[in-house]
């Protein structure tokens, strides 16, 4: 199944007007927010359980669809990879899409979910947009554009936070268990104790959080490439630095380290994935 490459540089220079792409990702969030909204929190709303023992709705399925038919009237060259009905076409220009990131908790009424969509050009997302219509907030950004959230009058632009002691810092992390799985169960009681605060803040919304200046560090396990495309062009033009947990640029090795920049390398060390491979580190197992 073809998806963005293994290998993400996304500090390549990038040459190119994605004002038309952003404009497009935007109106896409638009159709997927009418058709999400309309089925949350509604009675005898159809669930399922994937093959993955996950859960998916009719909303999911409902919301890919809504976006991939855009797609294919106004960009049939384009390729699409998403997390319900897979990948087709191109990967040199790929929309890689999650209807709905969260669905554990559109499926209960809790309005921490959003819809992600992410535009790759050679295998590097560059144009990316989080949308959670249930709180009324939405994310945007594309190299070369900047990051930007909707605010009470006008757009905001987005910028990560000048923190830069990992005292000071403030960290979210998807579980414990999840970390537990993974097998780095000790990295993140290191992590805990190191910084100043530590917090489960959901799946999408933390990403936003640290361009927004209020975090300094996110991280997860068990992601694919659609779960973590769209927030990476959104941290990196606040500022912000993404690699995969064992620091390599990359979206397909299903973990994320997300930081303000200037402490990344901190946080790589302290978990014992930087050049100094931190006191007590376990060698990576996913």
């Amino acid at each position: 199944m073809p998806a963005a490459s293994d290998e993400l540089d996304v500090a390549a220079p990038f040459e190119g007007d994605l004002t038309d792409d952003l404009a497009l990702a935007l109106r896409l969030a638009d159709a997927a927010d009418a058709v999400s909204m309309a089925r949350f929190d509604a009675p005898g709303l159809d669930i399922r359980l994937k093959a993955d023992a996950s859960h998916v709705t009719e909303a999911d399925l409902a919301t890919e669809r809504a976006i991939r038919g855009i797609l294919a009237a106004e960009r049939p060259g384009d390729g699409v990879f998403g997390e319900e009905f897979g990948a087709e076409g191109t990967t040199a220009r790929q929309w890689i899409v999650d209807p709905i990131d969260g669905t554990a908790n559109y499926l209960k009424g809790i309005p921490m979910w959003a819809t992600l969509i992410a535009l790759a050009i050679d295998g590097v997302p560059r144009v990316g947009v989080v949308s959670q219509p249930a709180i009324g907030r939405r994310w945007w950004g594309a190299t070369g554009l900047g990051a930007w959230t909707n605010g009470a009058d006008a757009p905001r632009r987005l910028a990560v936070s000048a923190v830069s002691d990992l005292s000071a810092a403030s960290a979210s992390f998807q579980s414990i268990g999840q970390w537990d799985d993974a097998g780095e169960l000790d990295a993140l009681l290191r992590l805990t104790r190191a910084v100043w605060r530590d917090r489960g803040y959901g799946d999408a919304w933390p990403y936003m959080l640290l361009a927004e200046g209020r975090l300094e560090f996110v991280g997860e396990f068990d992601v694919k490439e659609y779960d973590v495309a769209a927030h990476v062009p959104i941290v990196r033009e606040a500022g912000g630095r993404v690699t995969a947990y064992d620091g390599e640029d990359s979206i397909a090795r299903r973990s994320i380290v997300a930081t303000n920049g200037v402490l990344h390398d901190a946080f790589l060390d302290l978990l014992g994935r930087g050049t100094g491979r931190g006191a007590g580190a376990t060698e990576q197992t996913g």
